[in-house]
Parts: structure tokens; sequence; C-alpha cells
């Protein structure tokens, strides 16, 4: 009897109806049995979330185009969690979480959930891809879809090694146009945030975070210059988060109780 096709969950951060999911699945479907388990909202900037002290519920819904999924009401990172708990029978050879609606670039995988979600997939030694479009304004998915489906070949043909994953970040640009790809580090993100306070009908304060959108140092061989200058970057990002340079000069520290 030959071998199953691999099983690839597909899950975002932008929730179960984005645009972005569907032509992942699309894509994904060339390349093995697809199940779709995203949230029932968009959890966007929402981190690494594991939801443990109110219940999740999963729902089955069918997608624009008539394909069968499955919604939680938890986060990204909690989505996947599900799936490789037991939710799904069938054991997920494969995460890729996108395509975001917005790029992840530096310190952006910190916030994202759909960066967050591959890395719970990496956390339980799952292989695990991110992809996100670097765009705000309405957009056609099929370029980054269809690269993260050859991505997601490889990946599976190749491996990655324990407790790594991919954050791929496409520019929005027709495929003839796109430069090419790089393998690329984390750039330098720079946020330019901002306090915005108001007051609400009972005269109590509240406060959100606002600003200009973030921007960041084009220096070359970051995901940052690579996808300014119209190459898709791929940056393979590792869960450990020593910095391993550091640690002979704090033994010398004097550290004390």
């Amino acid at each position: 009897m030959p071998s199953p096709e691999p099983h690839i969950l597909v899950t975002n951060d932008d929730g179960i109806r984005a645009p972005g999911l569907l032509a992942l699945r699309d894509a994904c479907a060339e390349v093995g049995d697809v199940t779709i388990l995203a949230p029932n909202h968009n959890w966007s900037a929402s981190g690494h979330v594991k939801t443990m002290h109110k219940p999740l519920r999963v729902s089955k819904v069918t997608l624009a185009d008539g394909t069968s999924a499955l919604s939680t009401t938890g986060a990204p990172s909690d989505a996947v969690a599900l799936a490789l708990l037991g939710l799904v029978d069938r054991p997920i050879d494969l995460v890729v979480s996108g395509v975001n609606h917005g790029a992840n670039l530096g310190h952006d995988v910190t916030y994202s959930g759909t960066v967050t979600a591959a890395m719970e997939a990496a956390i339980s030694k799952v292989p695990a891809i991110a992809v996100s479009l670097n765009t705000r304004e309405q957009a056609d998915f099929e370029v980054a879809a269809r690269f993260a489906a050859s991505l997601a070949q490889q990946t599976l043909e190749r491996g990655l090694p324990e407790g790594v994953l991919l954050n791929v970040n496409v520019p929005p640009l027709p495929a003839d146009e796109i430069a090419g790809v790089r393998v690329t580090r984390m750039g330098l993100r720079i946020y330019r945030d901002e306090l915005i306070q108001r007051v609400d009908p009972r005269g109590k304060p509240y406060y959100w975070i606002g600003g200009p959108a973030p921007t960041g140092v084009e220096e070359e061989g970051t995901d940052i210059w690579a996808v300014a200058n119209g190459y898709i970057s791929v940056t393979p990002i590792q869960l450990d988060l020593t910095a391993h340079n550091l640690l002979p000069a704090v033994h010398e520290w004097e550290l004390k109780l």
C-alpha cells in the first residue's frame, strides 16, 4: 500500500475568513492533505498565547469556496496546540501559518500570532513555516501562497532541526517582478509607538498604543533589506533565546542571594 500524503496543518492569525488562509490552503493542497484549524476572529499582534483558564471551543465551518475547516475561539498558538494534542486524528507532518496580511520582520516575530503559531509547532518538534505578505492594502496572496507551498515541499523532504522554524516575508509584487529569494537574518525593526489617552463617557481615562507604522534598518543580509529590495526573505528562527556569547561574562558577576 502506498504511503499516505503528508498531512499539513494550515492556520493563521487573521481569522478563519481571511483570504490569505484560503490561498495558502489551495497551494498546500498540491503538496499534501490539508487540515485547516484557525481562530474565529483576528488575533493580529497577539504574541505567543496559551489559553489555560477558560474553555476553548471548536466549530466546523465552510469557507467561501466550500472548503471544510475548523475554527476555534482560541489564539493561533492554541489552534496549533489543539491539533497536535489530538483534536485532529491524523498526526501533523508540517504546520504552515499565514498568509498574513502584513509583514512580520525583525522583532515583529515576538508579537506575531502568525509566527508564534509556527513556534508552537516547533515546541512540539513539528516542522513549521510562517509566511507573510508585506502589505496592508488589498492584496493578491497567490504568489506568497505558491512560494510557501514550494518551501513546504522542500521542508518535508529535508526536515528542520528541532526548535527551528522558517519565517517567510514576501514583497507585494507580481511573480515576474520579484527579484529572487534570499536566506536572511532578522533585521532591526524601528517602532514609533505613541501613547494615546482618551476619556470615556463616564470621565475615566483609557489608552491606545498608536503611532505610525514601524520601519526598519535596511542592512543587507536582513529580512528587512531583502523585502525592501523586492526579494522573498526566508529567515530560520530558533526557539533558544539564550545569549550564549554573554554566558562567560555573566559567570564573572558577583551573583549572590
